[in-house]
């Protein structure tokens, strides 16, 4: 029966047609997988270079306040990890001596198992000699007493041993609390900056010409200009004329809600101030690298605590730590060498020079600069010394 089937021939045009279906569904594919593409955007719609600047300075502005979380959780690790290895050597050293006291006691019983331990009323009834024997009594008593006094030395030990280990294991959960605390916070920073590249990329060559002019007119200091003297330039650009803006007498600071000029603006710092000013002035044009102190590149409260170390102060590390670390001044009474604070969370700081100016380490991308006081919302100041 088999022999006798005819093979079914294929229909005429069948493959062509699959091949034709095959090739109009993946045209399809890909005008939909391109046309998808074109639109797509993981930053949302077009914005102009206007609405790109607020958004970034925006994000550059999270980015901070998360830098300045992460400084305060790596500067309560690092307490954290010096207190713990403290306790640990601290165990290590009464570990030692418990071991050494365990070894004497240990040396003493062993004397007394191989004496016999006769009772002592016993003994006097043996012994032929009643005064040597109470002579030897009187030294056992003293060496009795040593060894109490060793036993209770040893159970000092075991019991201080225990409370060390107990610290030492709290201080370990709140170390590794610190470190992930440290994690978090080092995320929220690297997301909010990899936003803001994301939205920088998106512009043209001329938008973000544009963007970076307008940043840098921020910055740019409009006080008239005083000439130069030896040890002031600034290695950033435009940073001497900057710096010698500051020492010009009568200097103003310009910008919309300066408000009143201090009246110390062209007193010049003298004392630790004018040291920690020196410092700050050197440090013009290096970069701005989040949770950096220096030498080679800073944040915002690393600038000016590392400023202020140079001149013999010690300041904390956190912006919201720093504003309280010297007397509250008001504005009106700002003079060079003052910490200035800006917006409400407290997460941006800079050294104040003078003229309604500041030199400050700004964000991502913008080097340590001098910048007016007015380009970011005031939160307050603080005199150090």
């Amino acid at each position: 029966m088999a022999a006798h089937r005819k093979p079914r021939p294929a229909p005429l045009g069948r493959p062509a047609a699959r091949t034709a279906a095959t090739l109009a569904l993946a045209s399809a594919a890909t005008a939909t997988l391109f046309e998808g593409s074109g639109h797509a955007d993981p930053t949302g719609p077009r914005r102009t270079p206007a609405q790109v600047r607020v958004e970034v300075d925006r994000l550059y502005q999270e980015a901070e306040v998360a830098t300045e979380r992460y400084n305060g959780a790596k500067e309560r690790a690092d307490a954290a990890r010096v207190s713990y290895d403290r306790l640990r050597d601290e165990a290590a050293r009464r570990t030692e001596r418990l071991n050494t006291a365990r070894q004497s006691l240990g040396a003493v019983a062993a004397a007394q198992y191989r004496s016999g331990g006769l009772d002592p009323a016993l003994q006097l009834a043996l012994t032929a000699d009643p005064d040597d024997y109470l002579e030897r009594a009187a030294l056992a008593q003293k060496a009795g007493d040593r060894q109490a006094a060793a036993v209770t030395a040893v159970r000092r030990e075991i019991a201080g041993l225990a409370q060390l280990r107990a610290e030492s294991a709290d201080r370990l959960t709140a170390l590794r609390g610190h470190e992930a605390e440290l994690r978090r916070q080092k995320a929220t920073v690297l997301d909010k900056l990899a936003a803001a590249r994301r939205l920088l990329a998106r512009l043209t060559a001329e938008e973000r010409a544009r963007y970076e002019a307008a940043v840098a007119a921020r910055a740019t200091p409009t006080t008239p200009a005083a000439p130069a003297t030896a040890g002031t330039s600034g290695t950033a650009a435009g940073g001497g004329a900057a710096a010698r803006a500051d020492r010009s007498s009568g200097a103003r600071g310009t910008g919309a809600g300066s408000g009143a000029t201090p009246a110390s603006a062209s007193a010049p710092a003298t004392g630790r101030a004018s040291a920690a000013l020196s410092f700050a002035r050197a440090q013009l044009g290096k970069p701005y690298v989040w949770g950096a102190t220096g030498p080679s590149a800073y944040d915002c409260s690393g600038l000016t605590q590392a400023a202020w170390r140079a001149a013999g102060v010690s300041l904390p590390r956190t912006t919201y730590t720093q504003i309280n670390a010297g007397r509250r001044v008001s504005r009106s009474e700002l003079a060079p060498g003052d910490l200035v604070f800006f917006y409400s969370g407290i997460s941006h700081v800079g050294l104040y020079i003078g003229g309604g100016q500041m030199i400050h380490a700004p964000r991502p991308g913008a080097p340590v600069r001098i910048a007016p006081i007015d380009e970011m919302p005031f939160a307050g100041a603080t005199r150090v010394a």
